[in-house]
């Protein structure tokens, strides 16, 4: 085979393929939608269902009603509705009706091919037609994509730019953790902070209080439970700057001002922290306490009640 003829025949090839990718972006997808009354001023809660094989997907969430061009929600009475959503990732075209305000129809879904070649010159590869429409509903945005890669995160992809429309972590989130002390690079442990309520204020809290937490240990914090309001509750109590290790294991084990409230009622009024945590390990509530006094055990220090449980003497 002469070189241009197989030239050419390269270039075909190369052609037919291109336009097969272009052809595959721009496939339609199909489902429909809900629309519901929102309890968020100027939002309305929508829903998208799409078919796919084996089954469905859904997602379900506040939109804003600016999202909807050529939709009124205001009008009275039933009406048909012809409505559009245009995303970066691609345009959706709704139809239905609508009664008062609620109601459903169908939708199409149309990627932009134009949006994937974007992303590619962004870092952010691997977007199927599946993805895109997720990036299409949580309105993954060309610029939200150049922020979030400003930011000089790890781990950052294009699952993690969905994780973060979803759950809220934009630049202000990370500029304010970081205005706090925190490095606040790290993609995953941004989508746990907003999963389990790490906060700027909280941040704050605790320094003021005196910890300094690493990131890992904030996330610990949030998941059982040991809030600035926890910390300063067990001041009040007597117990102020505990370790951190120490503050997780009461909530663990259900070390509460009340159960402590409660023991210095009962004589014990500054038990160690690790007592109050081993009397919860074993069940030494006040209740056991007053039940052994009243069948006239005298005496009972703390590891003597914690003996006695461990033997199961009732």
């Amino acid at each position: 085979m002469k070189m241009r003829e197989g030239v050419g025949i390269f270039a075909l090839v190369g052609c037919i393929v291109f336009g097969l990718m272009l052809a595959r972006a721009s496939e339609t997808q199909s489902g429909s939608w809900t629309l519901a009354h929102s309890d968020d001023p100027g939002k309305v809660h929508f829903t998208l269902i799409q078919t796919q094989k084996g089954g469905h997907s859904e997602n379900d969430s506040d939109w804003p009603l600016s999202a909807f061009q050529g939709l009124n929600v205001a009008n009275p009475g039933r009406q048909d509705v012809h409505f559009t959503i245009l995303r970066d990732a691609g345009k959706f075209e709704c139809e239905g009706y609508l009664n008062d305000g609620e109601g459903a129809g169908l939708f199409h879904f149309t990627p932009d091919p134009k949006y994937v070649q974007e992303m590619q010159s962004l870092g952010f590869g691997g977007i199927d037609s599946e993805k895109q429409f997720g990036m299409a509903i949580q309105d993954v945005t060309i610029v939200f994509a150049k922020e979030m890669k400003g930011e000089h995160l790890s781990n950052l992809d294009t699952d993690k730019l969905i994780a973060f429309r979803i759950f809220g972590v934009n630049t202000d989130f990370i500029h304010a953790l970081r205005a706090e002390g925190l490095a606040a690079s790290d993609s995953d442990k941004l989508v746990a902070f907003r999963i389990h309520g790490v906060s700027p204020e909280m941040v704050r809290a605790l320094h003021q209080s005196g910890y300094k937490p690493e990131e890992d240990m904030l996330i610990a914090m949030r998941i059982h439970g040991a809030t600035p309001e926890f910390v300063e509750q067990l001041k009040q109590q007597g117990y102020d700057h505990l370790e951190l290790e120490k503050l997780i294991a009461f909530r663990i084990h259900g070390v509460s001002p009340d159960f402590i409230e409660k023991l210095k009622g009962l004589g014990y009024p500054h038990p160690e922290p690790d007592q109050l945590i081993a009397m919860r390990i074993h069940g030494v509530t006040p209740e056991y306490i007053t039940g052994m006094r009243a069948h006239g055990i005298q005496d009972l220090t703390i590891e003597k009640l914690i003996s006695l449980r461990i033997q199961g003497i009732d």
